[in-house]
Formats: structure tokens, sequence, C-alpha cells
């Protein structure tokens, strides 16, 4: 089953987590620049919008294609606490909202 991690904006405890870019830095360790010489992010790390919020989108493929830069992710994830959950192929038609 293919799944993704949709890691939100805000602690656990509900506040705002700053800085408010850290999704696009994040975003950018795994993106490149394309022919249009504008940056590219990749699809198994990169911002979308998620039920009208920003959030930062993890294909559960990273674990196997980079899992360096995929644990970098989950232990900055842990670290600061943030809200987290899995969406699963069936559900998955809510990403993009």
């Amino acid at each position: 089953m293919h799944c993704k991690y949709i890691i939100q904006g805000y602690t656990e405890d509900g506040r705002k987590f700053r800085p408010s870019d850290w999704i696009d830095r994040i975003s950018s360790m795994m993106a490149s620049y394309g022919s249009s010489h504008r940056l590219v992010f990749s699809e198994l790390l990169h911002p979308e919008l998620y039920e009208g919020e920003k959030c930062l989108i993890i294909d559960t493929e990273l674990e196997t294609v980079n899992p360096v830069m995929f644990q970098y992710v989950m232990n900055f994830v842990k670290s600061n606490k943030l809200k987290m959950f899995q969406v699963c192929e069936e559900t998955e038609a809510k990403l993009g909202s």
C-alpha cells in the first residue's frame, strides 16, 4: 500500500511552529533546478496544501530511496514535536484540496 506522511506546521500542543518557512527549507534539501531554471521539489519530499494548510508531504518511498534524508526529517519532526499523520491510497484524494 502506498502511503504518505503529512506533517503540519503545528506542534502537538497546538502552537504554530517557527520559523514559518521551515517547510520550504526542508523541501529544498531534495529539490533541484529544472530546465526552466526554477526550483523543482521532489515528489518524495515537498510542500503541499492539505485541508487548506501548507504541510510537508513525505512519500514513504523516501525511506527506501534516501534513508538518511528520511531519518533526518523524522528526527526533526520528533525533536520539535510536530503534528504528523499518515494517509494511504484510499484517502489520498484529500491532498491538494
